[in-house]
């Protein structure tokens, strides 16, 4: 038997095939890079006793970086407070912003073989990615304004691109829209697009409830998020933007489902202040959420309930956010990081940068198993 037929057994800590749960410990026979067997690794032993042994950490197909901002890959990362690093990082660096950084960043993945939902603020940056063959995802369309007055111009504005750009879609690549959050972007554009998006089947992406202030924010009209806003950008009240008036018990979450926007079945990004009644609103919903523990930590905003939503039955998938929150864009690195943040959920975590982002950004995740093609981009660590 020549080296190239003979068969490598690769034993992992844990093995997901893109079927089912992943399983630990757990092993793959590959042939001359044909995948010929998975399973437990002594079953495996037995089937193959000439098999060369390799031990590797997680085997398991491409993940997904569900939620990013490509156009700022040229940031440097910083870890800072939310309300230092708004204006210390994304403001002060908004000139490095653009083609050239979303191009850098669709290079890195595209090279890491990772399929994106990115969120594009800029027709230059959406002409740039639509351009590429190589980039696989959803590319949504971000949106904002707060004024109500300003909502049916702003979301003509929204709708005319959208369906110019359409057209340039292909199998592998879609457009979506960002309606940016509950709290930039007026009550009347947030129906108007998620009703739009809900007519043409354009999947959605919305930031909710990432800092603990836009609890207090819909509480009470007030706090850190409302005074640190720009005045000349925002009407005078709160209330204005959502159409009603904050009360006690009102959440981002409890908001958006009032509205009837979660009956569009948005993506959720974040989710991280939330309450139980939040949780439950959105597995009724049916809703996706996308959670970015490294930003989440970096920028001081808490720790997502991964166990709640999971015990609600909600489907969950990882983001990296920016480079300048993230740190990088591979989202290997963010499981990593997940796993360590919750060591009882290492299986539901892998399956989820993988189905979770697949359903998230429309992709079709390959399956390891008899017959098919072994890539080695599959061993991730």
């Amino acid at each position: 038997m020549t080296a190239d037929l003979l068969p490598r057994l690769l034993l992992c800590d844990l093995l997901y095939t893109g079927m089912g749960a992943p399983q630990s410990p757990g092993g793959v026979v590959v042939v001359g890079g044909t995948v010929a067997a998975t399973g437990r690794p002594d079953d495996l032993r037995r089937q193959y006793p000439q098999a060369r042994e390799e031990r590797v950490g997680i085997v398991a197909p491409l993940p997904v970086n569900a939620h990013t901002h490509l156009d700022m890959s040229a940031y440097e990362f910083q870890a800072l407070p939310y309300f230092q690093w708004i204006p210390e990082v994304v403001i002060r660096g908004r000139h490095l912003r653009g083609p050239e950084a979303a191009r850098r960043g669709a290079d890195l993945l595209t090279g890491l073989g990772q399929s994106v939902g990115d969120i594009v603020w800029s027709p230059e940056v959406m002409d740039t990615l639509l351009a590429r063959n190589d980039l696989q995802g959803t590319l949504y369309l971000e949106v904002l304004s707060p004024f109500p007055e300003r909502a049916d111009e702003v979301f003509a504005e929204a709708r005319q691109r959208l369906e110019q750009w359409r057209k340039l879609e292909r199998p592998g690549l879609r457009l979506g829209l960002s309606p940016h959050t509950p709290f930039t972007v007026s009550w009347r554009l947030m129906k108007l697009l998620s009703d739009y998006a809900a007519g043409e089947g354009l999947p959605l992406q919305i930031h909710v409830a990432e800092h603990p202030s836009e609890l207090e924010l819909f509480r009470t009209g007030a706090g850190p998020l409302w005074d640190n806003r720009m005045p000349a950008l925002y009407p005078r009240e709160f209330a204005e933007i959502i159409g009603r008036s904050p009360e006690p018990d009102l959440t981002p979450v409890r908001y958006l489902d009032e509205l009837g926007v979660l009956a569009a079945k948005p993506t959720l990004v974040h989710m991280v202040n939330v309450t139980p009644d939040d949780v439950a609103r959105v597995a009724r919903s049916g809703c996706t959420v996308v959670t970015c523990p490294r930003s989440n930590r970096n920028l001081e905003c808490g720790v997502f309930d991964w166990p709640a939503f999971a015990a609600a039955g909600v489907t969950v998938a990882l983001g990296t956010d920016s480079v300048a929150s993230g740190a990088t864009l591979d989202i290997r690195d963010e499981v990593a990081f997940a796993q360590k943040l919750y060591p009882q959920l290492e299986r539901e975590i892998v399956r989820a940068a993988v189905k979770g982002g697949s359903r998230v950004v429309g992709t079709v995740s390959p399956f390891i198993r008899r017959g098919e093609t072994w890539q080695e981009a599959y061993i991730w660590r």
